[in-house]
């Protein structure tokens, strides 16, 4: 079986981070593991605490899980603190890990920025450039690349600027009002479409973590970046058409839609 490492925060409502990480990689045939970068307070209404781990823990859990179980791919997400992403970056190296897959989360879909200047900063300096694909939204890819995002046009030329800029992949998801759910994969001078309808769902707790999961799920497996992206795009609308309702706002999806029931 094949394997995959996420490095993320917990929520303890389990619809996004480490949670639905680790549901997306066994959905997706993918042996899970995790180090945990904070541990969270929250369910679908808001975050009420966060407490991060240290830098030296972090590394430790980072230690752990390349030295028994070597991950086919790992994919990273939230990261608030500048001496975390630091640790990441150092350990990613000197491990040599591949298929590294970053959701860039930085700013909220409300707008608001999720991470400190400094941390962003050290973001693209130590960690983007490891990455084998960024998953950033609108809001994200433009505090990366410092241009604002009106149109269809404007991903174009953002998620190219972004990529040669880092030397990396860059998936640009779409909505914010952008588009319809159409995310474009900027990858070596190339574009690739990957046209979406929106799904009549309010419950989207956790789906850029989803979604960045089954990326690298799929990359573990030896998929193409493209194909990889492909396939977590099929999964995670899946998720989303189950229908899943939980909780008193945003809810999750249903991971473990392809499952079925066991009585």
């Amino acid at each position: 079986m094949k394997t995959a490492l996420t490095i993320a925060g917990s929520d303890s409502s389990g619809g996004a981070g480490i949670q639905a990480d680790l549901k997306t990689m066994i959905a997706n045939n993918v042996y899970g593991m995790s180090a945990i970068t904070a541990l969270t307070a929250q369910n679908t209404t808001g975050v009420s605490s966060v407490m991060e781990v240290t830098p030296e823990f972090l590394g430790e859990e980072i230690d752990m899980v390349f030295q028994d179980i070597y991950p086919d791919a790992v994919k990273i997400g939230m990261v608030s603190g500048s001496g975390l992403i630091k640790v990441i970056a150092e350990k990613l190296k000197e491990y040599k890990a591949k298929n590294i897959v970053v959701d860039t989360v930085m700013v909220a879909t409300s707008g608001a920025k999720l991470i400190s200047d400094d941390a962003i900063e050290v973001l693209e300096e130590s960690l983007i450039p490891l990455a084998t694909v960024i998953t950033p939204n609108i809001p994200e890819a433009e505090v990366l690349s410092g241009k604002s995002i009106k149109n269809e046009v404007d991903m174009l030329e953002v998620g190219k600027l972004i990529g040669e800029k880092y030397n990396v992949a860059v998936l640009m998801k779409g909505g914010h009002s952008i588009n319809d759910a159409t995310d474009i994969l900027y990858e070596n001078g190339k574009y690739t479409y990957f046209r979406g309808s929106r799904i009549d769902n309010p419950n989207t707790h956790g789906t850029g973590c989803t979604l960045s999961s089954a990326i690298a799920s799929n990359l573990a497996k030896g998929y193409s970046l493209t194909e990889s992206v492909e396939r977590a795009k099929r999964y995670i609308s899946g998720a989303l058409k189950a229908g899943l309702n939980l909780g008193k706002g945003s809810g999750p999806l249903d991971h473990g839609y392809m499952i079925g029931e066991m009585e």
